[in-house]
């Protein structure tokens, strides 16, 4: 059985090159400059770089990695398809250590490839969840600058996920763990014809809306030891949390805040594309690369809060 990474994508530029553009360009080449896709000629010569078009309506040369997180690299586009299917392959992530020792970048390279990638894993995915959807919070890590109080999570990140059962997750970073952020959140990603199911925590249990807007909301009631009740359980989120914990804790060990946007959506996107949804590593990586394009990403903005 010959080797995931011995495809001629993973080590040939031009096989790169044709391997993205069959995925970007499905039906040939279009102008990231002007939007034409009539009167574009390939570019030829010894000198000319790899992947080099120009169009003839708007007279720019261009490549498939303009619009793209590729924009502006210097790292061969092959070298990015390895990390993309690493990335995209790996349950609990790959650290930024483990990526620069694999591929021979340096280790700030790495770190930006993979917040590039992260960020082409962001959906914004509109279609509401249906079926029954399950809604909790986390914590994790603490927030810079917050002092450490003797009880309480008010020094922690806090995550809201809605995960849909036999469907995806959408995570979404939140301030305070109140009715008055975590419902509108709920409302805006999941149709009315769901079934909510929560823990007992105040915040569902007295919510009128989770009550009227939806088809039916249950909860149980962990402090009294109770987990699953028919079919009424938060197992499949807590089990998401579970990956996603073991994720942070043990491959990427600490996450800034401003970061933590980015860490949600690498874990939604393999959970919403995981192997009993039909998707195996191939398939994810041919995912992630549809979400290149409008996600270009510069190293101030990686670094900046959002």
């Amino acid at each position: 059985m010959a080797s995931a990474l011995s495809a001629p994508h993973f080590h040939n530029e031009a096989a790169a090159f044709e391997y993205v553009e069959a995925r970007v360009w499905p039906n040939g080449p279009t102008c990231p400059h002007c939007g034409g896709v009539e009167r574009i000629s390939k570019m030829q010569g010894k000198s000319t770089r790899q992947g080099l078009y120009k169009c003839y309506q708007c007279r720019k040369p261009f490549t498939v990695r303009m619009g793209t997180i590729f924009e502006a690299s210097h790292v061969p586009l092959h070298i990015w398809l390895q990390a993309m299917y690493l990335i995209a392959g790996s349950k609990k992530g790959i650290s930024s250590n483990q990526l620069h020792r694999t591929l021979g970048v340096t280790l700030k390279t790495a770190w930006f490839m993979s917040h590039r990638i992260r960020e082409a894993m962001r959906s914004g995915e509109l279609d509401p969840m249906n079926g029954v959807v399950e809604v909790d919070e986390t914590y994790l890590g603490r927030k810079a600058g917050v002092p450490t109080p003797r009880g309480g999570v008010g020094h922690k990140m806090k995550v809201l996920s809605l995960v849909q059962r036999g469907g995806g997750a959408r995570s979404v970073v939140i301030d305070r763990t109140s009715a008055s952020e975590i419902i509108p959140v709920v409302q805006a990603n999941v149709a009315r014809e769901a079934h909510i199911m929560t823990d007992e925590h105040a915040i569902y249990r007295n919510s009128v809306a989770l009550k009227t807007d939806f088809a039916g909301h249950s909860y149980v009631r962990h402090q009294f030891g109770e987990y699953v009740v028919g079919t009424v359980h938060t197992n499949t989120v807590e089990g998401y949390f579970s990956i996603f914990k073991r994720g942070m804790r043990g491959v990427y060990q600490w996450c800034a805040e401003k970061h933590l946007h980015r860490y949600l959506a690498e874990f939604d996107f393999r959970y919403s594309n995981r192997t009993a949804l039909g998707c195996n590593d191939a398939d994810r990586a041919d995912r992630l690369l549809s979400g290149i394009v409008g996600k270009r990403l510069t190293y101030q903005q990686s670094c900046a809060r959002v």
